[in-house]
């Protein structure tokens, strides 16, 4: 009987797992870990999110149903009034008159700076390589600009008595602005507070424009010069219809930029002099801040962020139609 040597038998080779059908999960511990690895990746940072936006948001919204002043700011026994708050807000005169005023601060601020944007993002594309960088380079200083430092700076070009716009007006024999006060007159602190915000928002708009402008074709261009077309047609007809969704999102985005713009004019002049420059989110802090109202305040901010989200609505309904009309 012969004898086989099972030491030098080959060994069995190894079955392969059979392949998963795809689509279908792995059911094993490690598949399921697998599976979560990416929601634990960005846990932290919807975290943060929740904590740094939502939360502060969701609590003021409680703290405009609440009596919530300096005593209940210290004991926390705050007590639920409903739409009280709100009822004394709607019917305070004063309040009126600083959403006309917030309206008209943002019409004025968004028009001029979609115009001059406009205008300047036009001229970089029509500049040589050396003007458009000189320009560009100009317009990311400006924007980079901090927001206090740049209102320090327009608040000692027009100091009464050292600013630089008052001796330049001087010496070119308007004597009546010799130590003029800017910022006691409410009409002049209003144009002061919209130049500083247009000359910090066009560089955003100009540049975003200008980035918009280098991806309309040129055989566009051609095609209507050799139509005819001066240059008003060819931007009203080539170019603003081409870049209509850039117009559209820097709209919205000036237009909630100026609606909320708080700290210009709060370092500048705290919402004076009178109410000349008092704009809502100045009115809110001014509301909680002066008679520690802090459910006034509250109630002002989410007035604020409805208006604002309804001018929003009402724009972005306006251009879809006119843009389904021209389709």
């Amino acid at each position: 009987m012969p004898v086989v040597d099972q030491r030098s038998a080959p060994p069995a080779p190894r079955r392969r797992p059979a392949p998963r059908p795809a689509g279908r999960k792995d059911p094993s511990p490690r598949g399921r870990v697998h599976g979560l690895w990416p929601y634990a990746l960005i846990a932290p940072a919807v975290g943060g999110m929740l904590y740094l936006l939502v939360y502060p948001l969701v609590r003021a919204v409680l703290i405009s149903f609440q009596d919530f002043r300096l005593r209940q700011l210290i004991a926390g026994d705050a007590e639920f009034v409903g739409l009280r708050n709100y009822r004394t807000l709607l019917s305070d005169p004063r309040f009126w008159e600083v959403v006309r005023r917030t309206f008209l601060f943002m019409a004025v601020n968004v028009v001029l700076i979609m115009v001059i944007a406009t205008l300047v993002a036009l001229m970089v594309e029509r500049l040589g390589r050396i003007g458009r960088t000189v320009v560009l380079c100009s317009l990311v200083l400006a924007w980079a600009m901090p927001v206090v430092a740049a209102t320090t700076v327009f608040q000692w070009l027009f100091h009464s008595e050292f600013g630089i716009v008052n001796r330049s007006l001087t010496s070119l024999g308007l004597d009546s602005f010799d130590r003029y006060p800017w910022f006691a007159n409410g009409t002049a602190a209003f144009a002061i507070l919209v130049t500083l915000i247009v000359w910090q928002s066009v560089p955003f708009a100009a540049i975003t424009l200008y980035s918009a402008l280098t991806t309309v074709p040129l055989e566009l261009y051609e095609s209507a010069r050799l139509d005819g077309a001066g240059a008003g047609r060819v931007f009203r007809s080539v170019t603003f219809p081409m870049l209509r969704p850039i117009f559209l999102l820097v709209i919205s985005l000036e237009v909630i930029w100026t609606f909320k713009a708080f700290v210009q004019i709060w370092v500048m002049t705290r919402g004076g002099p009178g109410d000349a420059t008092t704009i809502l989110p100045v009115y809110a802090v001014q509301t909680a801040l002066s008679g520690q109202r802090y459910d006034l305040g509250s109630a002002a901010s989410m007035v604020t962020v409805v208006l604002m989200s309804g001018v929003l609505v009402l724009y972005f309904r306006q251009m879809l139609r006119q843009e389904d009309e021209t389709r």
